[in-house]
């Protein structure tokens, strides 16, 4: 193509995204909430990788844990990961009544304050633990990041299936992954560039700040979910949706689509688990400060936000909008299966590092987006509900099944290990195809009724 191709090619690229920002004006706070979001999370992220992967284990744990499994025999150093996931499940389940309490309980305006207001609160005191160095706070960081990272990105998406309409998803879910992308492109650079000069506990601050923005995103675009609303003569958010505390856990167990979504999910978590196992098991081994290894988790996330963002920027909403979910659900799979086949064969530290890239972009920029179009054509409780019941509990159960299969499978090699891995790659492709099965049967979006201004502001 020649630069002058090139260029009117990159014209019509602008155009087309001005025009989406014109024609749909949530779009630009969705941007910035979701950019934030993900910035204030990839500015921790190396550091909760670094704590995992760290060979000391008493920066991990606190002491009186360390002997109580000494006096039984069991060096818990060597069971970090199986230790810490096994806690994030349990923690999640604990978690899942208190959410879900929450949302039945309390309208949209005041759940979703609380859920970031609550996160806000807790990374003060994190920055206190470890600017004194309090024993014990690697793993009370690792436990509190990981529930970060599933409840405020499924509150996002929730959040989003409320403000767009299914087309609309369709048309702009790509745009908006691209944005959390290019804020995910942030935060390993402000780690990077920051973590050896100011220190880990400052870190904590900055995260701090950017989730206090996505508060105010949140404020500006609630108007949009009640116009939506009514709009459809749906329900309003603004109401507190009701229902059982543990309805969402009950739908995914009676819902066909739910349950191939959430088997789905928890087979894509199967084949990242392994992944990230090797990856920590190399990375315990190859650097010997926590500083070097937050710099090696900071360069491989940059890999993963760089391809995420080419795919979200140049394929995903053509994909979508033109092909439906279908390819953006199937092809992540058909990569992933192509991936594990070369590692069962030559699992190479590189090749590890390039699946890992491959596969978690391939997840990010295409798989996500596809399954949260299908939340804009069901009601709220399986957004909010079902939908954070498969993102937190199911997903962790998924990842603590998989952390306990790896470390029964790791005795044989990392062939064995990825030869799993592509059975599993295997299922998983094989469940996208039922969910879409089970998704063509869902009513297809009405057109919507115009709201008069004053049904919207009595809602």
């Amino acid at each position: 193509m020649s630069s002058a191709d090139e260029h009117h090619a990159s014209a019509g690229r602008a155009a087309r995204f001005r025009a989406a920002l014109a024609e749909s004006p949530p779009l630009l706070w969705s941007f910035l909430y979701f950019f934030c979001l993900l910035s204030g999370y990839y500015v921790l992220r190396p550091v909760r990788e670094a704590m995992a992967a760290s060979s000391d284990v008493e920066a991990v744990f606190p002491p009186a844990l360390i002997a109580f499994f000494a006096e039984r025999g069991v060096a818990l150093g060597e069971f970090t990961l199986q230790f810490i996931f096994t806690a994030v499940f349990l923690i999640m389940l604990l978690l899942q009544p208190v959410y879900g309490w929450l949302v039945s309980r309390f309208a949209r305006r005041v759940f979703l304050p609380v859920i970031y207001g609550f996160f806000i609160v807790t990374l003060l005191l994190f920055h206190a633990m470890f600017d004194s160095g309090v024993a014990g706070r690697g793993l009370a960081f690792i436990l509190w990041i990981t529930v970060f990272n599933l409840f405020a990105v499924a509150v996002f998406w929730s959040f989003m299936a409320d403000v767009y309409s299914n087309i609309e998803a369709k048309k702009y879910y790509g745009y908006i992954g691209a944005a959390g992308t290019i804020g995910a492109f942030l935060g390993p650079i402000l780690t990077r560039s920051l973590v050896e000069r100011v220190g880990i506990p400052n870190m904590m601050l900055v995260s701090a700040v950017l989730l206090t923005v996505c508060v105010a995103c949140i404020l500006r675009l609630r108007r949009y979910a009640v116009l939506r609303e009514a709009e459809r003569r749906q329900v309003s958010g603004e109401k507190p949706m009701g229902g059982e505390v543990l309805a969402g856990l009950k739908l995914v167990l009676k819902e066909p689509l739910l349950r191939w979504l959430a088997l789905m999910v928890v087979l894509g978590v199967g084949v990242g688990t392994l992944l990230y196992n090797e990856q920590n098991r190399i990375a315990r081994t190859a650097f010997a400060s926590a500083e070097e290894r937050a710099a090696f988790f900071s360069t491989l996330d940059l890999a993963v936000n760089s391809l995420t963002l080419v795919v979200q920027l140049f394929v995903t909403r053509a994909l979508m909008s033109r092909f439906g979910i279908a390819p953006a659900l199937l092809i992540p799979g058909a990569a992933i299966i192509f991936g594990f086949s070369i590692l069962s064969a030559s699992p190479l530290p590189l090749m590890v590092a390039i699946v890992q890239v491959v596969t978690r972009a391939s997840e990010f920029s295409l798989a996500k987006p596809a399954r949260e179009t299908i939340y804009t054509r069901v009601g709220r409780e399986w957004r909010y509900k079902a939908g954070a019941a498969i993102d937190t509990v199911i997903y962790r159960g998924g990842d603590l099944t998989f952390v306990w299969v790896h470390k029964a499978l790791s005795a044989f090699g990392s062939n064995v290990v990825f030869g799993a891995g592509l059975l599993i790659a295997s299922a998983m492709t094989f469940s996208a195809w039922r969910l879409l099965k089970e998704e063509a049967k869902l009513p297809s979006e009405r057109a919507p009724r115009p709201a008069t201004p004053e049904a919207v502001r009595s809602r």
